[in-house]
């Protein structure tokens, strides 16, 4: 099951497509759904979970708690909406583009993929365009 949940002014207009693209991003991996919760917020938000759980006082655009068991994906993918838009614009890119990529590239941390090493980045980068090339709405 995946859920979408709003702390801050924003509403995705396509949570039926983009539920199903997240899906068969995750059977494309050999992986089965368990429960991902989506929590959009607002910098503040998503700074005060970084400090209080990470100790990094920092702004970020994507916080993900795994849950994932075996090969049952699973967590909460807390997202700041200030920071991908703020990321489209600095990367040129819009701003669904931006938050599609977002979006997958947590899962992908819960199906193994890092991002730590320039190796694993390279890896997480290809993965994500290769699921960003299968949107279809």
């Amino acid at each position: 099951m995946i859920e979408f949940n709003y702390e801050t002014n924003f509403q995705l207009d396509t949570e039926s497509s983009v539920r199903n693209w997240i899906l068969s991003c995750i059977e494309k991996e050999g992986f089965k759904i368990g429960e991902i919760n989506y929590i959009f917020c607002d910098d503040t938000y998503l700074h005060r979970l970084n400090v209080e759980f990470l100790n990094h006082d920092t702004l970020t655009d994507i916080i993900s708690f795994d849950n994932t068991v075996g090969k049952i994906v699973g967590g909460d993918i807390f997202i700041s909406i200030e920071r991908v838009k703020e990321n489209a614009e600095t990367f040129a890119v819009l701003f669904n583009d931006e938050l599609h990529r977002v979006l997958i590239h947590g899962v992908l941390h819960y199906m193994g993929y890092k991002d730590k090493s320039k190796e694993e980045k390279e890896v997480m980068r290809n993965k994500e365009n290769e699921h960003l090339s299968r949107l279809t709405f």
